[in-house]
């Protein structure tokens, strides 16, 4: 049973390609040939089907690729306009059938470039930390400390992208606006651990702040987020974490 709880809380916490193809046929011109052979010459209705619907499918496509690139231009903007935030977080998690398997709360800081600190109080409490090139996981009730490179963990944990304005971070996912103030972030991987990342933001005319976020992971469970009681800047010695004394240290990086 403990087992299956920290699976939970880390699917919770860490908690997407195109190409046609175009054919041509020639028409004979020879002025000697049979009526046959002058069918048989000709581009049959099902080529011409085949070629119109290959054409369809590129400028589909190309449509496509391009809403896609204004929808990721769209996030990053609204992304850039914040610098820091610290707020508290209620979760519920979901299985595949839309059960909900638990709940938890805790208070989410982060500040760019890449600084973030992720302390979950209920139903057990746990630490994330990122000091901008390491990312700690910190679970005081098994004393352990597992540390990874940032780099790495931002293809697995792509709400990591909240803390970055690095548009080589962004080559691996596919980005859809869903309204006008919600944004859908695929994996392009199918192979990752996060399949998406869905981002919902409250704004005005002069502030911009995320509101809610949901992380879809590959085993199907659901992990939906909502910030409230947002604060100013935090503190920067959130983002330094320092193994404490007695604690198992699992460095992978």
């Amino acid at each position: 049973m403990l087992k299956e709880m920290k699976l939970l809380r880390s699917a919770a916490v860490i908690a997407t390609l195109f190409s046609a193809v175009l054919s041509t046929s020639s028409v004979a011109t020879a002025n000697k040939v049979s009526a046959a052979s002058n069918t048989a010459d000709m581009p049959s209705i099902n080529n011409i089907s085949n070629i119109n619907i290959d054409k369809q499918a590129s400028m589909t496509t190309n449509a496509d690729e391009q809403e896609a690139q204004r929808s990721k231009d769209k996030l990053m903007a609204k992304l850039s306009k914040i610098d820091f935030f610290s707020a508290d977080f209620s979760q519920k998690i979901f299985d595949e059938a839309g059960i909900e398997l638990q709940q938890g709360s805790g208070r989410l800081s982060v500040s760019k470039p890449n600084l973030v600190n992720w302390q979950t109080t209920l139903p057990d409490e746990s630490l994330i930390v990122s000091d901008g090139s390491n990312l700690w996981f910190y679970d005081p009730f098994v004393e352990q400390v597992s540390v990874y490179s940032l780099a790495n963990a931002i293809a697995n944990t792509p709400i990591l992208l909240i803390t970055s304005n690095d548009e080589k971070l962004w080559q691996d996912y596919n980005v859809s606006q869903l309204s006008q103030h919600s944004y859908l972030v695929s994996a392009n991987n199918n192979n990752a651990r996060v399949k998406s990342l869905e981002l919902t933001f409250t704004e005005d005319a002069n502030n911009v702040e995320l509101s809610a976020f949901n992380i879809l992971d590959a085993t199907g469970q659901l992990s939906v987020i909502t910030l409230s009681n947002h604060n100013e800047k935090p503190d920067s010695s959130l983002f330094t974490f320092t193994v404490p004394e007695g604690v198992y240290l699992d460095d992978q990086r």
